[in-house]
């Protein structure tokens, strides 16, 4: 049976601003989509290179191909994705689709319809519980959380708030005990405090939102009985990180002129965190979180530096009027304040006394997270991408390898391991020609969107491979350098993950309105392969031999999302009246069986909320795409973790819609009628016989 319903297509409504309504698009980005992209570069898409120099049979003209082909790393005669790397089909790509065959374990549950409810929605069979919410408190001399009655000392010691990245460690010898981190990306003010004046924030309510920004740490238990997992407020390993809290700055650029403020002239200090988005878990035991969205946070006057401005910095106060508590974030006054931010931050969970860590060797941009992966001899290869439209995707290698084992010198040394070593930036290239890729979505000629790419090494330690740049302006301005070497330009790259078992590394591209627009926008290429692309899509990325220190690699195209019933999207070649409506692909996470699970941001250009989707990779299913949770009234769904014993995800600013307020909530969730909206991690487990755990998916 189909799982659309038969109500028709599904249109897109969003605001001309942006792809979300409400206070999100202004408070977590400046309202970023509605402006001019940052990136004013004109990178030439490699494919459109290739079209002035081959006819339309594919022919060569003259000799110029050669040196292309060379200087792309092809080899002449062969497509670009065969002459990278082996055919980009790791995991298989069916013969002939099987509609209504059985799902892969871990993904045979009742597929949840597209909601618009103020609630999680879980498959039949499934409880969900609220684990922790904005407020609650973390420690047990906490105060409780009073919505008409909050302070920054009590914030400090409560959960914060809009919690996106979710990671878990297991907690040794403690039995079903986990240490869960959180980050805290943002705040939106008028909805957390009633008669919120916007042009002036009292002082309380500006520290507030310092410290309800950041990550905080708590540990879960899980009730053999019944699989429920709860917070528990006495763990010793509890820990807040606020706005405030001080980090350690490392790497290459540390103590660079570049980093050095009145109040830290080592330029190694750094006061708090900010706009904290996805992350990862490290294989060293550690948690990493990249600060994304952290120009608004920033008073300017008139921007001119290029330096600045392509980074999305504006003339004028900022957001939320911080610089008038604090002067570190009014530039007139500590102009390198701003080149603190937008790190990769690394949090030891066993250690809560010691300084979290920025990672200048990752480079600085708007970071979605970092995800690691280990080469055959330890070295640690960390993912990354840039989340604005027509930014890059990024890799870092370090120079080290990891020791195993948990002991002190072994955590020390892993301690390092992302602080020196190689960063890159990926280039894409189709294999089709430029006339077949047309920009709505169509299949070229060879049915697949697909092609090769080349890592280019910006900086290695103190050594620059980027003309007319340093090391240390490499890193602290990596945007730059990615546009002198010529990157290509992807529709707002966010998640990437690599897959545990295979390798195979995925993109979650989550939109670009921009795409192919008038005027001086980039146009459809096969990566990104349509215009005014609302729904997103992801790729699928192969390292040459599997090796993820690999300078090369092929792609293709696993998901172009949107109403299964538009002829522009494409599910990895499943039949699309067995899959669900997806858009704005966000964050990614893989099962115990190797599905992968996304994560989407941005449910209301196809008139739904945000949700949890399970997607096969492999055999005669692969790219059937399933909604397995879908999150309350104006919820953004983030960080998911699945398990085979509980699934976590995040859901941020529920009840974040146009005309909200205190006075006038959008949603009522989690506490129900006569109650505020408040960010919470929610636990999803399955219900068996006899009320006893049952394993996800099964």
């Amino acid at each position: 049976m189909p799982l659309l319903s038969s109500s028709g297509p599904l249109f897109d409504r969003r605001p001309a601003r942006g792809e979300r309504q409400g206070l999100t698009c202004r408070y977590r980005c400046g309202d970023a989509c509605s402006k001019e992209a940052p990136n004013p570069t004109s990178n030439t898409y490699f494919g459109d290179v290739m079209a002035r120099v081959l006819d339309r049979r594919g022919m060569l003209r003259a000799g110029a191909v050669l040196g292309l082909a060379a200087g792309a790393g092809l080899a002449v005669g062969a497509t670009p994705a065969a002459a990278a790397t082996p055919a980009v089909t790791p995991l298989g790509a069916p013969a002939a689709p099987k509609p209504g065959g059985q799902p892969p374990r871990g993904l045979r549950y009742e597929t949840v319809a597209p909601s618009s409810v103020d609630a999680v929605t879980v498959p039949r069979g499934y409880a969900s519980d609220v684990v922790i919410r904005w407020g609650d408190p973390m420690f047990p001399d906490s105060p409780p959380f009073d919505f008409e009655a909050q302070t920054a000392a009590a914030q400090e010691r409560q959960f914060g708030y809009n919690n996106d990245f979710c990671g878990i460690l297991p907690i040794e010898g403690r039995g079903q005990r986990f240490i869960m981190f959180s980050n805290h990306e943002y705040t939106l003010e008028p909805l957390m405090f009633r008669g919120y004046d916007e042009e002036n924030p009292t002082p309380e309510q500006v520290r507030i939102g310092i410290a309800a920004h950041g990550h905080g740490l708590v540990e879960l238990v899980r009730e053999r009985a019944t699989g429920k997992l709860t917070a528990d407020r006495n763990g010793t390993l509890n820990r807040r990180i606020t706005g405030s809290t001080e980090f350690a700055v490392d790497g290459p650029a540390a103590g660079s002129p570049l980093l050095r403020t009145k109040a830290d002239p080592t330029g190694t200090v750094v006061l708090g965190t900010l706009g904290n988005c996805a992350g990862g878990v490290t294989p060293w035991g550690t948690f990493l979180s990249g600060e994304e969205n952290f120009n608004g946070y920033f008073a300017s006057p008139a921007v001119t530096d290029p330096r600045l401005q392509r980074y999305g910095f504006e003339e004028g106060p900022s957001e939320r009027r911080w610089e008038t508590v604090d002067p570190r974030f009014d530039l007139a006054k500590e102009p390198n304040e701003a080149n603190r931010f937008g790190y990769v931050v690394e949090t030891d969970p066993l250690n809560p006394t010691a300084r979290p860590v920025k990672h200048t060797a990752l480079g600085r941009f708007k970071h979605e997270g970092a995800t690691i992966r280990l080469t055959r001899d330890g070295r640690a290869v960390a993912y990354m991408g840039d989340d604005e439209r027509f930014d890059y995707v990024y890799k870092f290698v370090s120079d080290k390898a990891m020791r195993r084992g948990q002991s002190r010198a072994a955590r020390e040394h892993n301690a390092t391991l992302l602080s020196s070593g190689t960063l890159y930036v990926a280039t894409f290239t189709g294999d089709s020609p430029a006339a077949e890729i047309v920009g709505t979505g169509k299949l070229p000629a060879d049915g697949k969107f697909d092609g090769a790419g080349k890592w280019t090494p910006l900086a290695s330690g103190k050594r620059s491979f980027v003309p007319g740049m340093s090391a240390e302006e490499v890193y602290v301005f990596t945007r730059l350098a990615a546009d002198k070497v010529g990157a290509t330009k992807m529709d707002r790259p966010e998640d990437v993950e690599a897959h545990p078992r295979t390798g195979a590394v995925y993109i979650a591209c989550t939109n670009n309105s921009d795409r192919g627009k008038a005027g001086a926008k980039a146009g459809p290429d096969e990566a990104n392969p349509r215009k005014e692309n609302k729904h997103g899509h992801v790729i699928e990325l192969v390292e040459k031999g599997s090796d993820p220190a690999a300078t090369t690699f092929g792609w293709s195209i696993l998901l172009v999302c949107g109403d299964p019933k538009d002829p522009g999207t494409y599910f990895g070649g499943y039949d699309k009246s067995q899959v669900s409506p997806i858009t704005s692909p966000d964050n990614l996470a893989f099962d115990e069986q190797g599905n992968m699970w996304i994560a989407t941001d941005s449910g209301e250009a196809l008139k739904i909320n945000d949700g949890l989707y399970g997607v096969s990779l492999e055999g005669p299913t692969r790219g059937r795409t399933t909604l397995f949770a879908s999150v309350p009234r104006g919820g953004e769904c983030c960080g998911p973790i699945v398990r085979d014993d509980f699934v976590l995800i995040s859901v941020q600013h529920p009840g974040d819609l146009d005309d909200a307020s205190p006075e006038k909530p959008a949603s009522t969730w989690p506490d129900g009628p006569g109650t505020q909206p408040r960010p919470s991690v929610v636990a999803i487990r399955r219900v068996g016989e006899g009320g006893r755990p049952g394993k996800i998916g099964a």
